[in-house]
């Protein structure tokens, strides 16, 4: 699939402000593409598509995340950590996307998990840092990002995991795996 041909699909699908997140993204994960040698085109159709299902129904994800491969503790956790693993299923049907780090960069974006390929490491820090983000913590992160990885990856783990602690939410477990698979990688 094409760069347009993949907007074109996900503008329908998102909100005005959600599609600006997308394309702003989708240029982070070019950016860090190129810093860390993988391929841009591809990171780039996996960051236009990675936020394709956050508008689905809940109930609609939910018979995804019961029908499919999914993990079913998936509906154990809020609803927002749902869209990930739904669109890595939904693009894999609908538009015959197997690429195996494309489906794994879509699934683990907002969570993380142990053991993220540096393909998935790109999204899930773009989606993070991508320019229009405001929020304690991300200025850092982008400082980081051009300099180390697993670092930068870190930082986002961590951030994520204080914040929901603060806010008295659950927290998948693949977070926790990001976070200490990270932490190892720092101290060796």
């Amino acid at each position: 699939m094409k760069r347009d041909e993949a907007i074109k699909i996900v503008q329908p699908a998102l909100t005005k402000e959600r599609f600006d997140h997308t394309l702003r993204v989708a240029e982070t994960a070019v950016e860090l593409a190129g810093m860390y040698n993988v391929s841009k085109e591809k990171v780039e159709l996996a960051a236009i598509l990675h936020d394709y299902a956050k508008y689905r129904p809940l109930e609609e994800m939910r018979q995804f995340i019961l029908s499919s491969e999914l993990p079913n503790d998936l509906l154990d956790y809020h609803h927002e950590v749902w869209h990930g693993p739904v669109a890595s299923i939904v693009v894999g049907e609908q538009f015959g996307i197997s690429d195996p780090e494309i489906k794994g960069a879509i699934r683990y974006h907002t969570t993380g998990k142990a053991n993220l390929g540096t393909f998935e490491m790109v999204i899930f820090l773009a989606d993070y840092i991508e320019p229009g983000r405001s929020f304690p913590g991300v200025e850092k992160v982008r400082e980081m990002a051009p300099r180390d990885l697993n670092h930068a990856c870190w930082m986002v783990s961590r951030n994520t995991i204080q914040y929901l602690l603060s806010k008295n939410a659950s927290i998948y477990p693949d977070s926790f795996h990001a976070y200490n698979y990270f932490l190892q990688k720092l101290n060796g």
